[in-house]
């Protein structure tokens, strides 16, 4: 696990960033030293997921408006969970060497808009 801050930083996040972006080339060392062993190495990060770190334990995360996150909404632990079991699953052994985000299209703000945002004003064109 790493997190959308493994491509973005943000903010006060010093120490948080530096880890997750080594997390991100440990996966990419580590496909390139173990695929030769059929061992594949992938990272998830997520974005804004509902959980108790969050303070949004407990909560249908499709019932919380988060503007600066354009599905409008945090995460669901169960679809980070979804993607993991994906992934160690036999039908995506051919991915390696990368990290796959699951952030509701957050990166796209970044993270420092994603989380003052707080009005839908953003989406008129």
């Amino acid at each position: 696990m790493t997190s959308v801050h493994a491509h973005q930083p943000m903010v006060g996040y010093s120490a948080y960033d530096a880890a997750k972006h080594g997390l991100n080339g440990l996966m990419k060392n580590l496909a390139l030293e173990l695929g030769v062993h059929g061992i594949s190495a992938v990272s998830v990060a997520p974005g804004a997921i509902a959980t108790a770190a969050s303070g949004q334990a407990d909560v249908d995360p499709r019932q919380i408006d988060q503007p600066g996150i354009p599905l409008g909404r945090p995460g669901d632990a169960r679809e980070v969970a979804a993607l993991i079991a994906f992934l160690a699953s036999p039908e995506a052994g051919y991915i390696s060497g990368t990290t796959l985000v699951i952030d509701g299209g957050m990166l796209q703000m970044g993270p420092q808009a994603g989380a003052a945002v707080t009005s839908h004003d953003w989406r008129t064109v």
